[in-house]
């Protein structure tokens, strides 16, 4: 009988992978059309955009019917995967989505900078970052510490790897100055 649980958590597991490489790979298609680089440059900076000829008020609704429209198929998802849904389930998921996104960018925000394929890169730095994100968590619970303090440890998940990039620029500074100093 365990071994058939197994069987289907990895199933599942696959399934929700390739789930996310489709999601994936249609966004970066999407996000490649005209409208798509309107709704890019309407994020990075509005009013250069609007200069452009770009009708920025329409963009930002569209962005926002496709982050509601994404957020809304993972929450039916989750629920499918549960077996039911709760006025609760989604709690916490704020924390979760920039927690992958933190780690995300600070392990793999360098390599997809230049890149020719950047956009599908920091894509999937999201989704490798929230994998890792759970990951964590996981240890944490396998180490036996208490589930009352996951919201805790999960801060100071989120903590070490804001902390990451600023250390690394402290070191690199201190460093240049002991060459620039002999």
């Amino acid at each position: 009988m365990y071994p058939v649980i197994q069987q289907q958590k990895l199933k599942v597991f696959t399934t929700c992978i390739l789930f996310g490489v489709v999601i994936v790979a249609i966004l970066y298609w999407y996000f490649g059309t005209e409208q798509g680089h309107a709704i890019r440059a309407t994020g990075c900076n509005r009013q250069m955009a609007r200069a452009q000829g770009i009708n920025t008020s329409f963009c930002k609704v569209l962005a926002l019917m496709i982050s509601n429209g994404l957020v809304g198929l993972s929450g039916a998802l989750y629920a499918q995967y549960q077996g039911a849904a709760d006025v609760n389930m989604g709690r916490g998921a704020i924390v979760i989505g920039l927690a992958a996104v933190i780690i995300g960018d600070v392990l793999f925000g360098k390599m997809c900078a230049g890149k020719k394929l950047a956009f599908a890169y920091t894509l999937f730095s999201v989704i490798v970052g929230a994998i890792i994100y759970y990951l964590v968590l996981s240890i944490i619970l396998w180490l036996k510490f208490p589930s009352d303090d996951l919201k805790l440890f999960s801060a100071i998940v989120v903590a070490i790897f804001l902390a990451i990039p600023y250390l690394k620029n402290k070191k690199k500074k201190s460093n240049k100055g002991a060459v620039t100093d002999e």
